[in-house]
């Protein structure tokens, strides 16, 4: 395809996503962390819905699921158990956390650790564990974006140049914006990935499929090759206990951006009401696994797997609907890419430089804005320059780490004995054994090596924490008294029940 339409077109989504980015902070002051970090805790449930659901459903939407069900089969419906978790944490904690930040001012994963554990170490601990994870996300959205203009230009913007002019264009607005560019942006690159997804994938099935029922693509394939529809997949590398392990491993891992997203609501309720309504915006992989599966037997020789949707429209779709798949695919990549970027300059200023160098919280928040450019420019677009092989293996990885921080929530959520020391000692031993277990014995028995991390980490958790001192009463009181507030009542109502009750937990 010789057309310059393709790239006008998705070029043309950078010029719409940096309108709206810069008109997201209009008569406010983004200086303050309360405003730069969670927009002043104000945002509707339209809003949020679409600022959660864009930015969990991002460049492997379009690319690392297509790529997985061309390469792997059915393990890529791993993402659909996964996706549907998040709707029910995010009900179900989502609430708790915007009252732990409406009340204690917390503007932070981090902070909210350090506070429930009464240590700004931990907290930055904590922070910077979970900014693994979060920084594999943008260099997998920052990937995904760079292959986007790549093929959407026919190969004539090199894959560093697309690094370059991506991160610069979310740097601009983000640093003018911060959590209301990612709101507005998001919730444009929402409608908009929607709608892309299933022209998309009703037309390739149309095209290739016979018709617009998704089944005959399916029935097709199982006459072909069914070793696509039942694990370990066509390539035999994807085991019943790897999947599901992946599986568990992303389920536990509480990302930073997640939290900041509840933090900005205007209310609890308006929090639960956006997590109802997510599971209706999570059929829009549907269509591009669709697509993936149908690159199996309509382009069997493809060199890079995660580009099957890109290369299927190159070579098969109108024009217009090409450069449709473009915008789209460049506004699942960076509505992901904006909020792992924030979150990450977000802690860093304040769970990590703020307790170290006892900086003011207007301090605090200028740093992290002037941190946005150091974090792109020395981590997230030299490895995404390096074209790591495997989009979502990226992600899998950082999963694993951020997933040993789980004790930290089992014990602001659930456990009033777990103490800063018990929690301290599972993060570093569960990463110890997740890091050993990702670069020297890769996945022992096919599991992953974050399940293999939780698996000493909590245990040690547990009795680190019975041995030694937990937080105060004070502290323990006043985040039980959200986490748990019918326990908290009821422990109240009966004469030196509270004071029982912590120390029967």
């Amino acid at each position: 395809m010789t057309s310059s339409v393709p790239i006008i077109m998705t070029l043309a989504y950078l010029g719409v996503a940096i309108f709206l980015g810069l008109r997201a902070r209009t008569g406010r002051s983004m200086n303050s962390l309360e405003e730069w970090g969670v927009a002043g805790r104000s945002m509707g449930p339209v809003t949020l819905y679409l600022l959660i659901a864009a930015g969990s459903v991002s460049a492997y939407t379009f690319m690392g699921a297509p790529g997985w069900a061309y390469t792997k089969g059915v393990a890529v419906f791993y993402v659909v158990i996964y996706l549907s978790y998040l709707a029910l944490v995010a009900w179900y904690f989502g609430p708790k956390v915007w009252a732990f930040g409406r009340r204690f001012g917390h503007v932070t994963q981090g902070a909210a650790i350090a506070d429930r554990y009464e240590s700004p170490l931990l907290g930055a601990l904590a922070a910077g564990v979970m900014s693994i994870a979060s920084l594999a996300y943008a260099v997998l959205q920052t990937i995904g974006a760079a292959y986007i203009l790549h093929v959407m230009s026919a190969g004539r913007l090199p894959i560093w140049v697309g690094v370059l002019m991506v991160l610069s264009c979310i740097a601009l607005y983000l640093y003018a914006s911060g959590q209301r560019a990612i709101g507005i942006t998001n919730a444009f690159q929402g409608v908009l990935m929607l709608a892309v997804a299933w022209a998309i994938g009703l037309w390739a099935s149309q095209r290739f499929g016979g018709g617009l029922w998704f089944g005959d693509v399916f029935t097709t394939l199982r006459e072909r090759d069914p070793t696509y529809l039942t694990l370990p997949g066509a390539q035999g590398d994807m085991s019943f206990a790897f999947w599901t392990t992946s599986i568990i491993v992303s389920m536990l891992s509480f990302m930073p951006p997640v939290w900041t997203q509840w933090m900005s609501a205007s209310s609890a309720r308006t929090i639960r009401r956006s997590a109802t309504w997510l599971p209706s915006y999570y059929v829009v992989i549907l269509p591009m696994v669709v697509v993936g599966f149908i690159g199996i037997y309509s382009l069997p020789e493809l060199a890079r797997a995660d580009t099957v949707a890109l290369e299927l429209a190159m070579q098969q779709m109108p024009v217009w609907l090409v450069g449709l798949l473009g915008a789209g695919t460049l506004a699942a990549s960076m509505s992901s890419c904006e909020p792992f970027l924030h979150s990450v300059a977000l802690s860093y200023a304040k769970d990590i430089a703020q307790p170290t160098f006892k900086l003011s919280d207007a301090a605090a928040g200028k740093l992290a804005r002037r941190l946005l450019l150091p974090i792109m420019a020395l981590i997230v677009a030299p490895v995404a320059i390096a074209e790591p092989s495997n989009l979502v293996m990226i992600l899998l990885v950082g999963l694993g780490f951020a997933t040993q921080v789980l004790p930290a929530f089992i014990g602001m959520f659930f456990w009033t004995r777990a103490s800063k020391l018990g929690v301290l000692s599972g993060i570093v031993v569960g990463f110890s054994v997740t890091l050993l277990f990702t670069l020297v014995w890769r996945n022992p028995l096919g599991i992953h090596a974050g399940f293999w991390g939780l698996v000493v980490n909590l245990p040690t958790f547990v009795v680190v924490s019975c041995l030694t001192r937990p937080a105060s009463t004070l502290v323990i009181e006043r985040f039980f008294a959200i986490a748990a507030p019918r326990r908290h009542s009821s422990a109240e109502s009966v004469p030196g029940g509270k004071e029982s009750a912590l120390r029967a937990e």
